[in-house]
């Protein structure tokens, strides 16, 4: 690795990759294992939900729509019905927290100024993860609705490696899941690896360890952490992101700095030391000297491409707002919000069903509940040749926004 002086515990550069905290695994038999719930905090058009509900359909497991922005709960709901997928489905309208969600530090810390987040993705999947404990569901797959899922069957496999993980994510192809300056790094040639992430992850609803999305970009990281560091966490299985542009609107590298500056420091952390290193600021004082110099050396080799470099400056540009003890703050402020969030989960009681779920987190007008599953699932090869017809759609879709440069 190529850089300037040495950083916290001699590192010279973010790392390349953190596969060294995973496990790759080959799941069991998978037997009639599933998700007992596919969620997607969706907030994009309607028609973005037809590979989840394929999904659910196949898998004979309800489909969760957390709905905001773009996306509306009835329309979702019509949608699917429209294109004739028997699954049940809940989709619920947020237009914001909920009564009875715990109130998290984090959640104040970057509300205004530059830091500032309008994002609620972490929101509806704590959201998700509260309704879904109130249901007494056990295990639940998080899939993003930008993201698809050649082969059902992961799912299962996913679920097979639950009982000795505390989350599986599936291996993402297609678009990498990176932050701007990760996906800089790669075009330019250099090894950039990917971890697990959110966007298609399952977990486990009846843990009691404290785990929470923060607010905060890379919330998905934190959820995989504990104060003694990362939890068992596989990898099987394959999903596929569609494409998009990363450099075309310099504030998502902005709105994306902070956070994905303490997850790589936290991820550096566990590397080359332990947790409670990146609790003091003057960890962050270092770390930060190899964050800014990663991305000027990139700056520098990236001339010519007029996008990624204004994209590049952007981040620079927030990266010198961040203070080493803004850092060190928001690590504190998450580990206390850890024993909130315990404590909400274990007082939360179970088994209402997802009706009796809305009900008590006073959802009841915001969701539309379908249940259309009026026998056994429909034999699997239908399914497969329904689910290939709506991927051959995204895929139409994804190609115009190419052409368009929509």
């Amino acid at each position: 690795m190529n850089g300037g002086g040495a950083g916290p515990g001699g590192q010279r550069d973010q790392l390349l990759d953190h596969d060294d905290l995973l496990t790759c695994a080959d799941a069991p038999d998978l037997g009639g294992r599933r998700p007992d719930a596919i969620i997607v905090p969706s907030a994009r058009p309607a028609s973005s939900l037809l590979h989840a509900a394929g999904l659910a359909e196949e898998l004979n497991t309800p489909l969760l729509v957390l709905a905001s922005r773009q996306a509306r709960a009835a329309e979702i709901v019509r949608e699917i019905e429209d294109h004739g997928i028997v699954a049940d489905v809940v989709a619920i309208d947020v237009t914001g927290a909920p009564r009875l969600m715990p109130g998290l530090e984090t959640a104040g810390l970057f509300t205004r100024g530059p830091f500032g987040r309008t994002t609620d993705v972490s929101m509806k999947r704590n959201l998700a993860l509260l309704l879904s404990r109130a249901a007494g569901w056990d295990q639940v797959m998080f899939l993003d609705d930008d993201i698809r899922v050649p082969d059902a069957a992961d799912l299962r496999r996913a679920a097979a490696l639950l009982p000795t993980h505390a989350a599986v994510g599936l291996h993402i192809d297609g678009m990498p899941d990176n932050s701007v300056v990760c996906h800089a790094r790669r075009e330019l040639g250099d090894r950039q690896g990917t971890f697990v992430g959110g966007g298609a992850l399952l977990v486990p609803v009846d843990r009691s360890d404290g785990a929470f999305f923060p607010h905060i970009y890379n919330e998905d990281w934190f959820f995989l952490l504990d104060e003694g560091g990362i939890r068992p966490v596989a990898r099987t299985g394959r999903a596929v992101q569609q494409w998009y542009d990363p450099f075309v609107d310099p504030d998502r590298a902005r709105g994306e700095e902070l956070g994905d500056t303490l997850a790589e420091g936290v991820f550096a952390a566990l590397s080359h030391g332990k947790l409670e290193d990146a609790l003091k600021p003057d960890y962050w004082v270092s770390f930060l000297e190899v964050r800014r110099r990663l991305i000027t050396r990139l700056l520098q080799r990236a001339a010519g491409r007029e996008s990624m470099v204004t994209a590049l400056k952007a981040a620079r540009g927030r990266s010198y707002l961040i203070e080493p003890h803004l850092c060190a703050r928001f690590l504190k402020a998450w580990e206390r919000d850890q024993n909130v969030w315990r404590r909400a989960v274990e007082a939360l009681s179970t088994g209402r069903g997802i009706a009796g779920a809305i009900s008590h987190f006073g959802l009841r007008q915001s969701a539309t509940v379908r249940l259309n599953r009026t026998g056994p699932a429909p034999r699997e090869p239908r399914l497969r040749q329904h689910r290939k017809h709506l991927d051959a759609l995204d895929e139409a879709r994804a190609r115009e926004l190419v052409v368009t440069g929509r």
